[in-house]
């Protein structure tokens, strides 16, 4: 007898083809008697380092628990892994061509911060044992790491999580602090060209001058890596077929504002200044991005569009054809040989806008996606809008029509994960990126240092938290008709975004207009047909409007790159977000599965941290350190 297929709750969808993680457990461990730290951390570090020295890889069961994980990022191999349980670690190392790529770890004392000291390994504190941040030392390069010691129950401290990450390619150092640039050459050498004169040529790639890099966009992700890439010395420009750097944000909806605050979203090299508000207008992002591209003087052609772009796999180059409008206005078509192409348009692909009968027949006075929207307009008093899509886009957008006067009405066709901006942030960045704390680059570490099944656990405990500081909010909505949901298996929003890049809302002021009835709810019910004067619905029931956006999301970055490049180069790479086998991000950031072309996106966050391994991976590459081909 067959049987009904069981549909997958909307919360728990994940990326076509990615791997649905499981969280994490917490071990049984003994009451951790704690007499000194420095001495537990240095003596498991001194084991391991023996490991290393000999090669003899069986002795990871010793001094690793069941159901450790050890995550590393470009200091076992050339690539991003969540190894589980010492068996697995154990068989990595084994199988790996030169074993073990880190010589040797050492505690790192740098700080008070970093020294060993007692520390919690689950949300709530009841998992106690002992942490320490490392330096790594591998065959290619130095970086960091974060160890978290556990107590089993025959009393023996071993590795409940260890991190290790490359930061530095040895004799390839970034062009920073000791290494900074002199800025001159004296001396009489007569006819030499001053500052201005060396950066437009640099800038323009006049005469012999080629791009090793090209990036598209020149958002936050074309800038945070364009920005890695030349403290390596690696020739990079970006394209942006818009007017000005930062249009990717200026041109977007009249009103928006990050729901990330400040502490979390610096860019490298240039944090934001101590003055700065802790939630960024949109232009005013704008204006910092073109700031920052002149401040680290950034190869950004603008107006530009890349015509074509060919791959020499014997050459193992590109060929691009770029038009390029000038501050003069006068078109210039250029003929580059770049070795690595950055797709950097976005994490998001192309705007995902639903098929349905009727859509060209809307006689209204505006249809669009959210990507579309400018703004609500003025003197609206009375008209009728309709949002479809209850993610942050579609709660913004729905709260401009409102100021504005329209009545409106959000269609929600599934669940959504709410939680306020004040709880949700508190609970999830304390400690990390808040006022006074750590600096970025070791919130990152320490932030990192979780492996994402660990952090789904950790954050199954955050989410009831931050549920419970939202009780009246969350019981208002739900009384207002409106659907929520605790996010993939109860462990809200982080999970959502990298499971599947949405389904949440970080509440700003939207939710208690729903809750008031000022904005009202349709939910649950697909849209059958776009009527000339509004939306049909699978109940049979219609809505009228005068405006309709639909903040229906994005389709995945892969379907942009069939877009630009075509069908050879899209199907060659593989899909981007969501979780691999492993508990990682599938390809952004990684080898694509085709040679010389990147996938780059995400918020501000990541890209400042992976733009750095971005960078290193291709610098690797160029200097001969690493093939494309190694593991």
């Amino acid at each position: 007898m067959a049987t009904a297929a069981v549909q997958t709750p909307s919360h728990n969808r994940v990326e076509p083809g990615s791997s649905q993680l499981a969280a994490a457990s917490y071990p049984q461990i003994a009451t951790p008697s704690i007499p000194d730290a420095n001495k537990i951390v240095a003596d498991w570090v001194h084991s391991l380092n023996k490991i290393f020295s000999s090669s003899d890889f069986s002795g990871i069961e010793r001094i690793f628990l069941q159901g450790a994980c050890w995550r590393d990022q470009l200091g076992l191999s050339w690539n991003y892994h969540t190894l589980n349980g010492p068996q697995k670690i154990t068989s990595f190392l084994r199988e790996s061509p030169k074993g073990s790529r880190i010589n040797s770890i050492s505690i790192d004392e740098n700080k008070p911060l970093y020294k060993p000291h007692i520390s919690s390994v689950d949300y709530l504190g009841k998992v106690t044992g002992v942490a320490a941040f490392l330096t790594i030392d591998t065959d290619v390069g130095r970086g960091r790491g974060i160890v978290r010691l556990l107590q089993d129950q025959d009393g023996k401290w071993k590795a409940f999580t260890l991190f290790t990450a490359m930061h530095e390619l040895k004799g390839h150092e970034e062009t920073t602090k000791a290494n900074r640039p002199t800025g001159v050459d004296h001396g009489g050498k007569p006819g030499r060209k001053n500052w201005q004169e060396r950066r437009d040529a640099t800038e323009n790639f006049e005469g012999e001058l080629e791009p090793t890099v090209l990036i598209l966009g020149a958002g936050q992700g074309g800038l945070t890596s364009a920005a890695r890439l030349q403290q390596l010395q690696v020739p990079t420009l970006i394209i942006d077929r818009n007017p000005r750097v930062g249009d990717n944000w200026r041109n977007r909806y009249h009103q928006l504002v990050l729901h990330d605050p400040v502490y979390y979203d610096h860019l490298p090299y240039i944090p934001f200044p101590s003055h700065w508000p802790v939630f960024t207008p949109k232009d005013k992002l704008a204006e910092w991005f073109e700031s920052y591209a002149k401040l680290l003087e950034l190869n950004v052609w603008t107006h530009t569009n890349l015509k074509a772009a060919k791959w020499d796999s014997s050459k193992r180059q590109w060929t691009v054809e770029l038009e390029r409008i000038k501050m003069d206005g006068i078109i210039e078509n250029r003929r580059l040989h770049p070795r690595h192409i950055v797709q950097a348009t976005g994490h998001s692909g192309e705007m995902s806008f639903p098929k349905i009968k009727g859509i060209d027949e809307f006689k209204g006075d505006r249809l669009c996606h959210s990507s579309q929207f400018k703004g609500a307009n003025e003197n609206s008093q009375g008209k009728k809008a309709i949002v479809v899509g209850c993610c942050n886009s579609g709660h913004d957008i729905a709260q401009d029509f409102y100021e504005h006067g329209y009545q409106v009405t959000i269609v929600q066709r599934s669940s959504t994960y709410v939680m306020s901006s004040k709880a949700g942030l508190d609970v999830l960045l304390e400690g990390l990126y808040e006022e006074g704390g750590p600096e970025t680059e070791d919130a990152d570490l320490m932030f990192m240092s979780i492996p994402n099944a660990m952090l789904k656990r950790m954050h199954m405990d955050a989410t009831k938290e931050i549920a419970k500081r939202d009780e009246k909010l969350l019981v208002g909505l739900e009384k207002a008709g409106f659907k929520l949901d605790s996010g993939p298996d109860d462990a809200g929003f982080f999970m959502k975004y990298f499971q599947r890049g949405g389904g949440y809302y970080i509440d700003v002021g939207c939710s208690q207009l729903i809750i008031d009835g000022k904005i009202k709810v349709k939910q649950g019910q697909g849209i059958t047909e776009v009527k000339p004067h509004g939306l049909a619905f699978a109940d049979s029931t219609e809505l009228e409007a005068d405006e309709i956006v639909f903040a229906t999301g994005y389709e995945n970055m892969r379907g942009t790159a069939r877009k630009i490049f075509g069908d050879e180069i899209a199907d060659s790479v593989k899909d981007v977000w969501g979780f691999d086998e492993e508990g990682e991000l599938r390809t952004m950031w990684r080898r694509t599965g085709h040679p010389g072309f990147w996938f780059f996106g995400g918020n501000l966050a990541l890209c400042r941290y992976f733009s750095r391994m971005l960078a290193l991976q291709i610098k690797a590459m160029e200097e001969g350190i690493m093939k494309y081909e190694d593991p």
